[in-house]
């Protein structure tokens, strides 16, 4: 138990003096996809091997050293972002990265590594015959600015002396020794912090509107839902530096007079709530939480909410709703959050990523931070790059970065050689970008500006070879579904437009459907209760906007142009090529196919299920799909 600022240095110190002890780090990703792939089997090898070899290994940091021995340690980290080589092994302080590790590896790796100090290049990312040893050669690195993921890949998940060792609850101890709350709201406000979950609210805005409330109870609620498909990047941030997020929680009760705190995080994150709850258990140990912090008289107590994966959960006032236990819906505002949140107190509500960049303000000072990226939204940015890239995972990058770098330089650009054709961004309450727009900047205003939105950071790339309408099908479906059902624009609305998008796919599209399509998205935008529903129209009117072409061929020519809609496939065989051996017909599975032996077939149309069996078999090659 830390009972006085001058316990937590000392033991600060300790825990920096048992990391620089280290000879050497083994970080074995242990974030949810390297998990499931099989990284925590990778670190119990990698610790046996070790100890077999008589080598002195630290599989948890220990102050108090082991004796005149520099051990190596071993420390299950979080993600390290490049998603698709995991998992990943990242040895310091040579920096090498190793990709796509088995159990089977590890014996080479403690073998070569750590007692030959030599590089396994057979391990080592490896594109176009060149062979990238170390985490900074690799493109994928090059242009980000890890900030809110700063520690992720760097650091032991599950250990606070970890996080003390490298100068964690620094930025807190600042914030209540030396700064006032008036001050510590103004660094945030100057640095212009904006909501990382989608709306990009100003944090300073928010903080102040929270402490001026007159209310003897206050409340801090940290957003952990994420809903949108594809995006992960606060589920990293939990899992990988679920103290950076405690620590911004402290700042923020400190700053605005609240004692309680909440954080909110959806059932389907099983290791992100377990690495949180270890993380509260550990500070309230250590005295960093519960009552009277460090013998300053503040007090803060912090618990943890999950959701049942309720899409709408993730907008403010359905979040507190369900904390209470009450259904998870949305209610008329105003009153807002800031006047009459959870338990119709004040709260601050913020997301995971917003809470990971408060310590940094509160440590470097808000010129520091205005310093990065542009004026009106200074900072990074984390995405979640999902589809049809090269290199898909977590990447952070200063807002304003263009969606060109993004896609092409940090992402490795299109998988397979298709064409970039669009960028899903925001989820299903965002937009799609073109290629038009690849040297937009990625940040807040101008997003807005092109009909589209950051959101809590999920981007899809798609290729010349995906369906727009399916797209904005798929997110409708989505959005539908996930509808609380409270309010009748959304509930009723976008049953009607998915009703629409589903016949165009389908083939029964009909002229007017267009143009009902807007209309309905502009009904349901203008009358829907909550943001939620304001913004589900959003992909299909982005769609329209830019590739109304592709509509219409669905409705009046009953083709899809990007060819992957099944109902809409046109399947034919080459009279040319056909050679009349009768295979197609022998698979067809409903009898589509007719014709005579060494004369062409025919596929009727009506009857074609388009299944592909024919296609499959067809060794000539004569049946086509158009």
């Amino acid at each position: 138990m830390l009972n006085s600022r001058t316990a937590l240095w000392e033991e600060r110190e300790a825990c920096q003096n048992a990391l620089a002890r280290e000879r050497q780090k083994i970080l074995v990703c242990a974030g949810t996809g390297c998990v499931a792939g099989g990284a925590l089997e990778i670190y119990d090898r990698l610790v046996t091997l070790l100890r077999e070899r008589g080598v002195a290994c630290d599989a948890e940091l220990k102050p108090e050293g082991l004796g005149g021995e520099r051990p190596v340690g071993v420390k299950k980290s979080g993600c390290h972002g490049f998603c698709e080589m995991g998992p990943l092994v990242l040895i310091e302080p040579e920096n090498y990265l190793y990709t796509k590790v088995k159990p089977a590896d590890c014996e080479e790796i403690v073998a070569r590594t750590v007692l030959a100090g030599e590089h396994c290049a057979r391990l080592a990312y490896q594109k176009q015959g060149r062979i990238y040893p170390r985490q900074e050669d690799i493109p994928f690195y090059h242009k980000q600015t890890r900030l809110a993921l700063e520690h992720c890949g760097r650091i032991d998940a599950t250990s606070i002396r970890e996080y003390l060792g490298i100068g964690g609850y620094a930025a807190f101890e600042k914030a209540l020794f030396e700064m006032t709350p008036a001050a510590v709201i103004k660094e945030v406000g100057d640095a212009n912090l904006r909501g990382r979950g989608g709306g990009g609210f100003p944090t300073g805005r928010k903080w102040t509107q929270v402490r001026n409330q007159r209310s003897g109870r206050k409340y801090i609620v940290c957003n952990g839902d994420e809903g949108d498909p594809g995006a992960f990047m606060d589920r990293s941030i939990m899992e990988g530096d679920p103290h950076r997020v405690l620590e911004g929680m402290l700042i923020a009760g400190l700053a605005c007079g609240a004692g309680e705190g909440y954080i909110y995080v959806r059932a389907e994150y099983p290791l992100a709530v377990s690495r949180l709850r270890a993380a509260i258990e550990q500070a309230e140990e250590y005295g960093l939480l519960g009552e009277n912090i460090l013998g300053a008289g503040f007090s803060f107590h912090l618990r943890i909410s999950r959701g049942a994966g309720a899409f709408v959960c993730g907008e403010g006032s359905a979040l507190t709703a369900s904390i209470e236990g009450k259904r998870g819906m949305p209610r008329v505002k105003p009153p807002r959050t800031v006047e009459h949140g959870l338990f119709d107190q004040p709260t601050v509500l913020n997301n995971v990523e917003t809470f990971a960049n408060v310590p940094l303000i509160i440590q470097r000072g808000a010129a520091w931070y205005r310093g990065i990226g542009p004026e009106n939204s200074p900072g990074t940015k984390a995405f979640a790059l999902t589809g049809n890239i090269e290199n898909t995972g977590l990447i952070e990058v200063p807002m304003g970065t263009s969606l060109r770098e993004v896609v092409f330089d940090v992402g490795g650009g299109m998988r397979g050689g298709g064409e970039f054709k669009a960028v899903q961004i925001g989820g299903p309450s965002g937009g799609c970008l073109t290629e038009a727009d690849l040297d937009l900047p990625l940040d807040f205003d101008s997003l807005k500006k092109a009909g589209a939105m950051i959101g809590s950071g999920g981007l899809v790339v798609m290729d010349n070879h995906t369906c727009m309408v399916e797209i904005a099908r798929f997110f409708m479906r989505f959005t539908q579904n996930e509808s609380c059902g409270k309010c009748v624009p959304c509930r009723e609305g976008t049953k009607r437009m998915l009703a629409i998008l589903e016949r165009i796919v389908a083939g029964e599209g009909q002229e007017g459907d267009i143009d009902l399509l807007l209309e309905l998205a502009d009904t349901i935008s203008a009358t829907a209760l909550c943001g939620l529903g304001k913004t589900a129209a959003l992909p299909v009117i982005s769609t329209v906007t830019r590739f109304r072409a592709e509509y219409e061929a669905h409705i009046r020519e009953k083709r899809c142009p990007a060819g992957s809609c099944q109902k809409l496939k046109r399947i034919s065989v080459d009279p040319a090529l056909c050679k009349g051996c009768g295979k197609c017909a022998r698979i067809c599975p409903v009898g589509a196919i007719s014709g005579k032996a060494r004369e062409p077939y025919r596929i009727d149309g009506g009857k074609c299920v388009k299944c592909g069996a024919c296609e499959a078999a067809c060794p000539f090659g004569a049946i086509r799909e158009g």
